[in-house]
């Protein structure tokens, strides 16, 4: 039976990246439980704020549509929807973000660069397209570009990428992304890195986790494509870390337990994005118009709305939520809204009626 490549122990030795942000802890090990933990994470959000924005910013940060898929609305809006359709859609985007360290080097970083056409082999989706027939298929799911066709139509080599960060792993397959050691048989062969020169930067938790399943967890991830991934494409790191000027990742645990966000600072001040909830209104569901949401978070006192398709540590992920939720700034086009990109973006679709968003960012534009 294929395996997870290393063990845990392994995870250990693997090297790291990014320089640590002191100001932000491990939230789940603070003591007194969940509330002392929301406590923690408005007050250190805060004290990281101040300092981040210190930073600097990258010099460029560009929004690559990926595809529009289908997704139960009992995740995406947990508890909180009325909406009548089963289903509602959601658009995974990849961002391209470049900046130059203070020794001239350019760097390129891609967040979120699903391989959509092997993410479909994910067991839920996968036994989700089994039961789904062709032509409401096809009504369902849209696919937009490559990363590959994107990175060509931006004229960024394949080469000249440095890091692939993903918030969590759900779904990833990077065999393609960072090559094998071994013969793939469902790939026709042993394939070569297409980033050659990029590592995977990912929480140490997560690669941990990954060793061994929780039958909770085993839905969501492709652990056998991993068995012959070279352990050095990876770049483990602990916590939270800034990468560049005006780029963090902050560990965000509770859809995952290694989940992470990625921090951006730009010209129109602090992105967050993960996908920690599907959409902008969900960190604000007192201003949606979408059915239920308003309602419900005002009659159970709870500010946010979760993407709960993992149920790892819901408190520790509400938690998450909220430090993102301290991070993002006002939206400018609408200040009831933050600063919150959904790495997979609830899209409105005549197909899920009561789903479609009060707000939608679709993308993130910055140039220094």
């Amino acid at each position: 039976m294929a395996s997870f490549p290393w063990s845990a122990t392994d995870v250990v030795d693997l090297p790291t990246t990014g320089t640590p942000v002191d100001t932000l802890t491990d939230l789940t090990l603070i003591p007194g439980g969940p509330g002392a933990r929301l406590a923690a994470a408005r007050s250190q959000g805060a004290d990281f704020k101040r300092e981040f924005v210190t930073t600097g910013t990258p010099d460029t940060v560009t929004t690559c549509d990926l595809v529009t898929l289908p997704y139960p609305t009992r995740f995406g809006l947990f508890r909180a929807s009325r909406a009548v359709a089963p289903f509602l859609s959601i658009t995974n985007r990849m961002l391209v973000i470049r900046w130059r360290e203070t020794d001239g080097r350019s760097r390129t970083l891609l967040f979120e660069p699903s391989d959509v056409e092997l993410g479909k082999y994910t067991p839920y989706f996968d036994r989700l397209a089994r039961r789904t027939p062709d032509v409401v298929a096809r009504r369902m799911v849209t696919e937009h570009e490559t990363v590959l066709g994107h990175l060509a139509r931006l004229g960024v080599a394949p080469e000249d990428v440095d890091y692939l960060l993903f918030d969590h792993l759900h779904t990833q397959d990077l065999r393609r992304w960072v090559g094998t050691t071994a013969h793939q048989d469902d790939l026709g062969g042993r394939p070569e890195a297409l980033f050659p020169n990029a590592k995977v930067v990912v929480q140490r938790d997560e690669l941990a986790a990954m060793a061994v399943l929780h039958p909770l967890q085993r839905p969501w991830y492709q652990p056998d494509t991993y068995r012959d991934v070279p352990p050095g494409a990876f770049l483990p790191i602990e916590g939270s870390v800034l990468l560049g000027p005006g780029v963090g990742v902050v560990k965000t645990p509770g859809h995952v337990f290694g989940n992470q966000s990625l921090v951006l600072n730009t010209s129109t001040g602090v992105w967050v994005s993960s996908e920690n909830v599907i959409a902008a209104e969900c960190l604000t569901p007192e201003h949606s118009r979408l059915p239920g949401l308003a309602r419900w978070s005002g009659t159970w006192g709870q500010e946010v709305v979760l993407n709960a398709n993992s149920l790892e540590t819901t408190a520790d992920q509400y938690n998450s939520v909220v430090l993102e939720k301290t991070l993002a700034d006002p939206s400018q086009a609408d200040p009831r809204f933050l600063q919150f990109f959904p790495s997979s973006e609830l899209t409105g679709a005549w197909t899920n009626p009561g789903t479609k968003p009060t707000f939608s960012h679709h993308a993130i534009t910055h140039t220094s």
